[in-house]
């Protein structure tokens, strides 16, 4: 570990952690990438083409999906912008809200979903492998006939093969991150537009856009309900990401880079993706009679090797790209901030890989009940985490936060508020967090479960202003307006 600057405490900074020095090398096109590679992921895929299950027809649920889009790149910008402009990632972003300690709370929370996600992508790509595997060598046939913990030999080896190559990555820093997302994001349009094209080949190029799920299409309310909890699931879907993305952002040399990078690979790319999504749904169902939302049966059904060697091989670098983005870097910074002093971004990396195996992700995706209950629970609070944070950095901060202060330790300083905890944060975090854990768990309240994320986004800023108001923090009240605040230039 380099040398400590002068007044930051051993606690709260390591070279991972720092600020950013210079004006950073994640240009829009990176952004772009990382945008490309966040939203093609096996996961996202099933996640957005099972929304059909609300009795939507095909044309309502892509206009849907593009109106979440279109929410993901507004919020996106609100977090993306402030992480530029601080110039740290987000946990130390989060000390100003939630005190230099008390930032762990939501680091850790962010932490547990991406590790879980983490090793179910790296166990779903390495199913995809497992696929190309037996097709070129179908005597490995014989290495799935036992199983080991859930999962069997052949399964291992590519589960493992995959763990190792996505641990290389991360292991050689942010800037191998940036090169394999740069690679990742494009070649998965690849993968997409080939398998969408031998989809639409064997549907004879027809597409049913009113096709729908059940009887008879719903009428104009209830489907302009389903329509509203489609837009909101979906953006709940990329809330964790989004909740992280300074990590990424604070890397840009400015503004205009953060919001031309989103606009590019939010609102084009990913309105793109979703149109294309729905387009081999819809063709699945002409060939299949149903919609297909599980790509790898697809893939499974390829008899061309050459499309099929490149749907994989496109797929399988793709996902390890996404996976890195999306659920390795976050946790690996969100460890790191545990404890600086010991766990370094690689070493909170390594902390992440192996969690990604002890967690037995395959026995955890094919649980529903498991990954609900935990998960979607656990998900839940990424929005009163988001309506906090940004509520507390735009409406009482006024955007004004002093970096050098969110490593300081000092009782009196900026960010320490109560032993380190800005219990105002907490608490209310805490009714938040409630209200919102029972909208998305409690089955009496399963008629709103879909817009558990807006409401408690909003619940959260309201909690946060008004429990501000009642017992307000001298920190969060002055100290940031002060003229000795340090604020990273903005050369936009």
């Amino acid at each position: 570990m380099g040398e400590i600057p002068q007044g930051y405490s051993d606690r709260l900074y390591n070279e991972d952690l720092a600020p950013r020095t210079g004006k950073g090398t994640w240009k829009t096109w990176d952004l772009f990438a990382w945008w490309m590679s966040a939203w093609h992921s096996l996961a996202d895929y099933t996640a957005a083409v099972g929304l059909l299950v609300l009795g939507l027809m095909g044309w309502q649920l892509a206009v849907a999906l593009c109106i979440g889009v279109v929410i993901i790149y507004f919020i996106s910008n609100l977090m993306g912008v402030a992480g530029q402009k601080l110039g740290v990632p987000f946990p130390v972003f989060a000390r100003a809200s939630f005190g230099v300690y008390g930032a762990n709370i939501p680091a850790l929370l962010r932490a547990v979903v991406a590790v879980a996600w983490y090793g179910i992508q790296t166990y779903l790509a390495s199913v995809v492998i497992m696929i190309l595997a037996l097709k070129i060598m179908p005597a490995s046939e014989a290495l799935t006939e036992s199983s080991f913990l859930g999962l069997s030999p052949l399964g291992w080896i590519c589960f493992l093969t995959l763990w190792t190559a996505q641990l290389i990555v991360l292991y050689r820093g942010m800037e191998s991150v940036r090169k394999l997302s740069d690679f990742a994001g494009p070649a998965i349009w690849v993968a997409m537009i080939a398998l969408a094209v031998w989809t639409l080949n064997r549907a004879n190029w027809t597409l049913d856009w009113s096709y729908h799920i059940g009887s008879a299409p719903l009428s104009f309310g209830p489907s302009i309900v389903a329509m509203a909890s489609a837009v909101f699931l979906i953006v709940a879907l990329l809330s964790g990401p989004v909740l992280n993305f300074a990590d990424f952002t604070r890397l840009a040399p400015n503004r205009k880079t953060v919001v031309n990078g989103n606009r590019l690979g939010l609102l084009i790319n990913g309105i793109a993706f979703c149109l294309v999504a729905m387009v081999i749904t819809l063709a699945s169902a002409e060939v299949y009679g149903k919609a297909i939302d599980d790509p790898i049966v697809l893939i499974r059904d390829i008899d061309n090797i050459t499309v099929l060697l490149l749907a994989i091989i496109a797929i399988g670098v793709s996902t390890a790209g996404i996976n890195i983005i999306l659920n390795f870097v976050s946790p690996a910074y969100d460890f790191a901030n545990l404890a600086p002093k010991y766990i370094s971004f690689k070493t909170g990396g390594v902390i992440t890989a192996v969690l990604s195996i002890v967690i037995l992700p395959w026995n955890l995706y094919s649980n529903p009940v498991v990954v609900n209950m935990f998960l979607g629970g656990i998900g839940a609070l990424m929005g009163p985490l988001f309506g906090i944070i940004m509520a507390d950095y735009y409406l009482i901060r006024k955007g004004q936060v002093n970096a050098d202060s969110l490593y300081k330790d000092n009782p009196d300083g900026k960010y320490f508020y109560t032993r380190g905890t800005n219990l105002n944060s907490v608490y209310a975090l805490t009714i938040s967090g409630i209200v919102t854990l029972c909208l998305a768990l409690i089955p009496v309240f399963s008629a709103v479960h879909a817009f558990s994320w807006p409401i408690g986004t909003l619940l959260g800023a309201i909690m946060c202003l008004v429990i501000n108001r009642a017992r307000p923090n001298i920190h969060s009240r002055t100290a940031d307006l002060s003229q000795e605040a340090a604020e990273v230039p903005d050369p936009v």
